[in-house]
């Protein structure tokens, strides 16, 4: 089976789900708490309150993550040129339309990204909070039709990679 078969049957078996107001309200949140990474540099600077320590992990973590973005989104996503499944989305979910190409996620890089750095920075049970918040980002834009699953699972691999080499440089 090939990738856009894998695709295609993927974005086929979300459809019914894809009629749920409670599913359009919770992906179209997720998509758009994603957009320019606004959840994790919340997450890392509400972190930071009261400490200086923390404030400057948390400036280097949104300068690393602003960076993420401009190698995923102004050089990665430039090699391939991938297709939107939709270019404007699912008319039924409230999001913004992107400019750019759809492999890899981008939401989706920068998810895995935040999560892997986060969770050096607060082990233990927030790790899985993370990891789960990522694969809800991650899966929101091929809920919205944003998003390929093969783009997300692309984005993911991308943003471990680019936050696994990160890490040295926060904490």
């Amino acid at each position: 089976m090939n990738i856009r078969r894998i695709d295609d049957a993927f974005d086929r078996w979300l459809e019914p789900a894809r009629r749920k107001g409670v599913v359009q309200g919770l992906f179209s949140f997720l998509s758009r708490a994603g957009e320019f990474s606004v959840i994790w540099h919340a997450v890392v600077w509400l972190r930071a309150i009261g400490s200086t320590d923390r404030a400057g992990e948390a400036l280097t973590f949104s300068l690393l993550l602003g960076a993420e973005s401009l190698i995923v989104n102004q050089g990665v996503k430039r090699l391939f040129r991938r297709s939107r499944p939709d270019a404007n989305g699912d008319g039924r979910f409230n999001v913004r339309t992107p400019v750019t190409s759809s492999f890899p996620s981008g939401h989706s890089s920068s998810a895995f990204f935040a999560a892997t750095i986060l969770v050096t920075l607060v082990p233990g049970a927030w790790a899985a909070l993370f990891f789960a918040v990522a694969v809800g980002v991650a899966l929101s834009r091929v809920m919205v039709r944003l998003h390929h699953l093969s783009d997300i699972l692309g984005g993911a691999i991308v943003g471990t990679a680019l936050g696994l080499l990160a890490v040295p440089l926060v904490g």
